[in-house]
């Protein structure tokens, strides 16, 4: 019996895949790669296969090698961006903004707020500005515009004295000084308004009150040096007539004012006129005969302007009495308002004299004119 040689195994149901067929899947797929390079590569291309390869609106890497842009908030359709052109980059006007005829119109509140002009044919907008995502982002929460009802005082509010309670009686008095820096506390937080104040001191206060120009003419007295801290306060209280010196070119800067002395010193820096009705004016106050003679008139043209406050007697007026913190304050006060730089304010410590006033400075031979083309009425 001869051996034969084992049959060949029937062939499967499957065919092997032919060289033709392989080289024409490979020619197929090579052609589908090419066109979507093309597609991509090309700028000026209308066909949009990036929105298949990706859904986000960005701008393709390729096109701007030199940016990162960030994502956008807004939403577009498919057809909307990713169309590029070969024009160079557009002229940005802050304009109304516009958007291309396909794309989808965003709300008002989603719009960046700027206008593309292309400087030569038009075509598809797309945002040039690596800041539209975050305007954007802003734009969509908007926040309400808040109108302030009225302008804010440029008056800071006043010092809050931890010596001063709110019924004590010049405390509306040391507000409105202190609220203007005229007037200020100790590093401990206190006012200290029963304090006595001193020569120096006053005239630091008339400094920062009045704010008179300083006189080149200044007096060297003996007892103020020229590096003492009050020097250029006192100097300016001297040049201004609010202050004078005493014997011997002394000024005693140490020694505590009296309240007759602040009332003269602020008479004859307001140069005040001595009312022709002095002591009468003088007459409401119980102890007018302790006023100094050199002083009657001085007083009462203070009193007739209403300077003179007086605590807790409006009829007592202590003239030799050594002014506190809180008087001076109250009497400043009261000499502001007199020049018109201030408001006055209620208080039952000032002394009001309603029926008589300082004498006019009008001389007694003067006579009113007349106008007559105004009809005789008198100037």
């Amino acid at each position: 019996m001869t051996n034969r040689p084992p049959s060949e195994p029937e062939s499967s149901q499957r065919t092997a895949l032919g060289f033709d067929e392989f080289i024409a899947i490979l020619v197929a797929f090579t052609t589908i790669g090419a066109i979507l390079f093309w597609s991509l590569s090309r700028r000026d291309s209308s066909w949009n296969f990036n929105t298949l390869l990706s859904p986000s609106p960005t701008p393709s890497s390729r096109a701007y090698p030199d940016k990162v842009l960030p994502s956008p908030t807004l939403k577009l359709e498919p057809n909307a961006a990713d169309n590029f052109n070969s024009s160079p980059p557009a002229a940005v006007e802050p304009k109304t903004p516009s958007l291309p005829n396909n794309s989808a119109t965003p709300s008002p509140e989603l719009l960046p707020s700027a206008e593309v002009r292309p400087t030569q044919s038009p075509q598809p907008q797309i945002p040039t500005s690596s800041s539209f995502g975050f305007e954007s982002s802003i734009s969509s929460a908007a926040l309400p515009l808040v109108t302030p009802a009225k302008p804010k005082s440029i008056i800071p509010p006043p010092i809050a004295f931890n010596d001063v309670p709110n019924n004590f009686w010049g405390r509306r008095f040391i507000d409105v000084l202190s609220s203007r820096s005229i007037l200020k506390g100790f590093p401990d937080y206190s006012f200290r308004p029963n304090q006595p104040v001193n020569r120096a001191e006053f005239a630091a206060i008339l400094q920062k009150a009045f704010n008179q120009e300083l006189s080149k003419n200044a007096i060297a007295f003996q007892d103020v040096p020229t590096t003492f801290w009050a020097n250029p306060a006192i100097n300016q209280a001297i040049s201004s007539g609010f202050l004078k010196g005493y014997p011997k070119k002394t000024f005693k800067p140490q020694q505590n004012i009296s309240k007759v002395q602040v009332l003269v010193a602020l008479a004859s820096g307001l140069n005040l006129k001595t009312p022709t009705s002095a002591n009468q004016i003088l007459s409401i106050y119980k102890d007018a005969k302790d006023i100094p003679p050199y002083a009657r008139g001085k007083i009462a043209a203070a009193t007739a302007s209403g300077l003179v406050v007086n605590y807790p007697n409006p009829e007592v007026l202590a003239p030799n009495k050594v002014a506190t913190r809180g008087e001076v304050a109250a009497m400043i006060h009261q000499a502001l308002v007199k020049q018109g730089k201030l408001k006055g304010i209620s208080s039952e410590n000032i002394v009001r004299s309603p029926n008589i006033s300082p004498a006019p400075s009008r001389t007694p031979k003067e006579k009113p004119k007349v106008n007559l083309s105004a009809g005789g009425s008198s100037q």
